[in-house]
């Protein structure tokens, strides 16, 4: 049996309120390696020509107030 295969079995015993539990913890987790890859993909400038185009279409008048 996986790894994958035996968390599926335990999390399918889990009670109402365990799954309940771990499904928060899992989310929780999952906000934190976003927030990570996030925070990592600034550091290396992957995300500065999403920053460029979206300043200058600010400057341009190319946006709208939400």
């Amino acid at each position: 049996m996986t790894k994958l295969e035996q968390i599926e079995k335990s999390v399918a015993s889990l009670s109402k309120d365990e799954l309940k539990e771990f499904a928060a913890w899992f989310a929780e987790l999952q906000a934190e390696r976003w927030d990570r890859q996030i925070e990592e993909d600034v550091a290396a400038g992957k995300l500065d020509r999403f920053a460029e185009e979206a300043l200058a279409e600010l400057k341009s008048g190319r946006t709208r107030p939400l």
